[in-house]
């Protein structure tokens, strides 16, 4: 399946209750009391037919499917309630490579993001807001997310790899990623503004 052939089918289901999808395609929410962080994007490949990825970034050879949640504000309006893992960060490649043949660049151009709507931790209702690809036909949005590669890979030539901060970045931070506060391995996040510049602004 080519991915605008899933971004159109998954837009079939904006507006639904992908909590009570979970149900009727037999996929588990809750393990032992423990969420299955990754229940809603199994909801949406178990609805396209596809098998479930064992990976949290299923990949579908020619696109990935990420789901980012959303949540309501005080005054009911709707933000990015949280940043998006995009790529682990490869010291070695990256110092290696422009941003126009970055891996983080291919990625970007590969990702269907899923974004639902949060209500709470029970997870009792989240439905299907919107279904996006990041746009980076927008000039803006190129050059600054090139502009935050391109920093990542001046303070890895100059300072090193250990060097780099989730302080970093406009519109995407390099953060530690992996299992403890003792992590030493990075990832690309795509931040809350760049998220609601690709989900929100054009609903």
């Amino acid at each position: 399946m080519e991915r605008a052939e899933a971004v159109k089918k998954i837009s079939l289901l904006i507006g639904k209750d992908l909590r009570k999808l979970a149900n009727d395609y037999q996929v588990t929410v809750f393990i032992n009391g423990k969420k299955n962080k990754g229940w809603a994007g199994h909801v949406i490949e178990r609805y396209l037919g596809l098998p479930i990825n064992s990976s949290q970034s299923p990949n579908f050879g020619s696109w990935e499917l990420k789901t980012v949640s959303l949540k309501h504000l005080a005054d009911k309006s709707i933000t990015v309630k949280e940043t998006m893992a995009i790529t682990m960060i490869d010291p070695y490649n990256i110092v290696r490579t422009e941003f126009e043949d970055s891996h983080l660049l291919a990625k970007l151009k590969k990702t269907v993001i899923a974004a639902r709507i949060w209500e709470n931790q029970l997870e009792q209702s989240s439905i299907l807001h919107s279904v996006r690809t990041f746009d980076l036909g927008d000039a803006e949005i190129y050059q600054q997310v090139k502009a935050d590669y391109n920093l990542v890979r001046e303070t890895i030539i100059k300072k090193g790899f250990s060097a780099l901060t989730g302080r970093m970045g406009v519109y995407i931070q390099p953060r530690t990623k992996g299992a403890g506060h003792g992590s030493i391995t990075r990832a690309f996040y795509a931040r809350v503004p760049f998220l609601k510049k690709i989900i929100l602004s054009t609903t």
